[in-house]
């Protein structure tokens, strides 16, 4: 079985400046869930990773963080889908860790966790951070216009990645052509 990995806001749920903070502000985009469920029936396994600075910045707790990904966990189920593992950095951007996006750390530790090379393994993302990260570890980077993607796209349009209107158009690319 192959590998996807994805971001979590902007990519499976609604994004927002204020951060989301509460199963209840956890929304999912049109067509996230069934195309996690598509991509899992056509033999994917999904791995989220995802920064979560609101939890360093005192916003949720782990707990609440914790009733977040079981809220999407349930919800990808819902849909026939599956998320195998989660990854997060609870670490704000003046932090200085190695886990933040666009730093590989999470991607590095879901490879060893895995026992996975990283080398062409499709990682769909919102931000140039996530493409950053990819890159670093030469993954595959695909950007989607959700969340602040369609910015990411409008501020680097010769950014020459794979570009889609959201997760089900790019889960129908790469059932595709893999």
């Amino acid at each position: 079985m192959s590998y996807i990995m994805l971001d979590r806001d902007g990519v499976i749920n609604k994004d927002s400046d204020a951060y989301i903070k509460s199963p209840e502000e956890w929304k999912p985009i049109p067509g996230s869930l069934e195309a996690i469920a598509l991509l899992h029936k056509n033999g994917f396994k999904i791995v989220v990773i995802t920064n979560q600075s609101g939890l360093g910045r005192g916003l949720f707790s782990l707990e609440t963080l914790s009733q977040m990904h079981t809220k999407m966990q349930q919800s990808v189920e819902a849909e026939g889908g599956e998320i195998e593992s989660i990854y997060f950095c609870p670490h704000g951007p003046d932090e200085g860790c190695g886990c933040r996006k666009p730093r590989p750390g999470l991607l590095k530790t879901f490879a060893r966790e895995k026992g996975v090379e990283l080398n062409g393994i499709p990682f769909v993302g919102d931000t140039l951070k996530d493409i950053e990260a990819a890159v670093a570890v030469g993954a595959q980077p695909i950007l989607v216009k959700t969340g602040k993607g369609a910015k990411t796209w409008e501020t680097n349009p010769s950014i020459g990645v794979p570009v889609f209107e959201d997760l089900y158009d790019a889960a129908k690319y790469i059932v595709l052509g893999k």
